[in-house]
């Protein structure tokens, strides 16, 4: 059945204000906008935007967990990519978030940092960090299928954390580059590969280093 034309219209004004959230956000930093600024923005009374959203967190939320939805089951393809080897596995998770940030480069600041939180604390309070945390997990289970022997859990989260460093020092690089990213790709994609294995070499070495010493 058809949609009304004020069906149509309240579409309209909802996509309107996304747009323009997504547009101030990325300008001028989650914190510093204004519901009113993005109703001026997307043309909107400042009261009717709260007929679409109750708040700034529910526009963070209309924003981020679709893209960050998209490339959780593009994670979990990987993981499950048994003919993989694992160093592999893990050099295709790299090329996976770098091209998906560097395609959206001007959200990359509201799916990964905005209102961001720790990643080792299993409750939290909004959906997005939840997410956000789903896909942590899944760099971790990747960085630990790499590693030879048992290792525990508490030096697995803290390789993850300095592999998502690089990861983040890598893309926050590249965010105002006038390169596409099929560009960067092309040009430093082998550097970045190098940037995987030199991880896991140090990873590795400063394990068996422990082990040695622990031995003696």
């Amino acid at each position: 059945m058809p949609r009304s034309k004020k069906e149509l219209r309240a579409e309209e004004t909802k996509q309107a204000i996304i747009l323009a959230s997504g547009q101030l956000f990325a300008k001028r930093g989650f914190e510093k906008v204004t519901m009113r600024e993005i109703a001026k923005e997307a043309g909107c009374s400042h009261t009717a935007i709260y007929l679409y959203f109750k708040d700034k967190e529910a526009l963070l939320h209309q924003l981020a967990m679709g893209p960050l939805q998209a490339l959780l089951e593009r994670f979990e393809e990987i993981l499950q990519e048994k003919s993989l080897p694992p160093a592999e596995r893990l050099r295709t998770f790299t090329r996976e978030f770098i091209r998906f940030n560097l395609t959206q480069r001007s959200l990359y600041n509201i799916l990964f940092m905005t209102r961001a939180s720790r990643v080792d604390v299993e409750e939290q309070e909004l959906a997005v960090q939840r997410l956000r945390n789903r896909l942590f997990d899944c760099l971790r289970s990747a960085i630990k299928m790499c590693l030879p022997g048992q290792v525990a859990e508490e030096r697995i989260l803290a390789y993850a954390r300095i592999y998502f460093y690089t990861l983040h020092g890598i893309v926050g690089t590249y965010l105002g580059s006038d390169e596409t990213d099929d560009m960067l790709l092309e040009r430093l994609g082998s550097t970045f590969e190098l940037a995987v294995d030199v991880m896991l070499a140090g990873f590795q070495q400063t394990l068996e280093r422990e082990w040695k010493a622990n031995e003696n």
